[in-house]
């Protein structure tokens, strides 16, 4: 039904834009200027409609669209996740478990 009102917008937006090369009335320049907000108003939910049915579909699913991805910044994306930045090699772990920290009674 959104696709069918901005259809009528747009064909009275034509009409106003016709009345306003021969001379229309003031009334009918003014209501241009309304008439186009009120497309980019359908325009906008509809693409909301949209983002959020594509988002429903994708839900759960490995890759998503790069539209639909978290913004972010370039360096935070590429970043290593967290997971991957504690983690050790075989090396760490057993140097880790062989040579824990030292522990000492201070007495005062």
């Amino acid at each position: 039904e959104l696709l069918k009102e901005l259809d009528d917008m747009k064909a009275e937006l034509a009409t106003l834009r016709v009345a306003k090369v021969s001379g229309g009335a003031a009334s009918k320049l003014a209501k241009i200027k309304v008439v186009r907000k009120s497309i980019a108003r359908i325009l906008t939910v509809y693409n909301q409609k949209q983002k959020a049915e594509a988002r429903k579909q994708y839900k759960g699913k490995k890759y998503q669209p790069l539209d639909l991805r978290p913004k972010k910044t370039r360096a935070i994306r590429r970043a290593l996740k967290v997971e991957q930045k504690f983690m050790k090699t075989p090396k760490q772990k057993t140097k880790a478990s062989n040579f824990p920290m030292r522990r000492f009674a201070v007495t005062m």
